[in-house]
């Protein structure tokens, strides 16, 4: 019998595991690992040293690392401490030129240092205000799913998005992402496997579809290693 392959995810900015609860993966052939998000050292700390802090959490080798939005910027960073089978990410950018027009502004202005961090960290307080069926059920989707509110933490990782200075995408890194994603626009997006009207949150949504994109490009990297031998 084939070991199982061992994946780990690293969900997307302020959520946490749950987010991957609706993926399905063959039992037989994969072992699934879900981190956490921990507070950083300092406001400071560079988003470097916190994936090489979070590789400690990584008790295989060659693990298949799968990110999601922040996430999928975090298991590139930490690829660079450890030999990983393959790097996954969904809904999120390779390097610096795929992030949005708004997210450089707010790096050259200075911007991301007035989010307001306090309407996620205290959601409950504000959702009371959400008017309407749709917003209703987002806001029920948001306390679900945002789960890691630390004020610290929440300031450290949206300066670390705006301020990534990925130049160029790394070699071999698989993308998947949504034609409706309204976070990373889809148009700045380069040689990503796409899902047709997926949108940020499609984790949730499509996740079957998800799975099965994933299962077989691990499918195809197997076979390929055990023909070349």
């Amino acid at each position: 019998m084939m070991p199982k392959t061992p994946i780990y995810f690293v969900p997307g900015l302020a959520a946490g595991p749950e987010i991957f609860e609706n993926l399905q993966f063959d039992p037989e052939k994969y072992e699934l690992h879900y981190l956490k998000w921990f507070e950083p050292l300092a406001l400071e700390e560079s988003l470097s040293n916190y994936a090489m802090r979070m590789t400690d959490l990584i008790k295989h080798e060659n693990p298949v690392l799968v990110g999601v939005s922040f996430g999928g910027i975090m298991v590139q960073e930490m690829s660079k401490f450890l030999k990983a089978k393959k790097v996954i990410v969904i809904s999120s950018v390779k390097s610096k030129k795929e992030l949005p027009l708004r997210f450089k502004i707010a790096n050259i202005s200075k911007a991301y240092k007035i989010f307001p961090t306090k309407l996620v960290s205290n959601f409950e307080n504000y959702s009371q205000f959400f008017v309407g069926k749709t917003l209703q059920k987002r806001a029920k989707i948001y306390k679900k799913y945002l789960s890691e509110r630390g004020e610290k933490y929440l300031k450290w990782s949206v300066k670390s998005v705006v301020k990534w200075n990925q130049e160029e995408a790394m070699e071999g890194v698989i993308h998947i992402h949504g034609t409706k994603d309204a976070v990373f626009p889809y148009e700045r997006i380069n040689d990503a496997i796409s899902i047709e009207g997926g949108t940020h949150i499609m984790i949730l949504t499509r996740a079957k579809e998800i799975s099965t994109i994933i299962q077989e490009k691990l499918s195809t990297l197997q076979h390929s290693k055990q023909t070349s031998k």
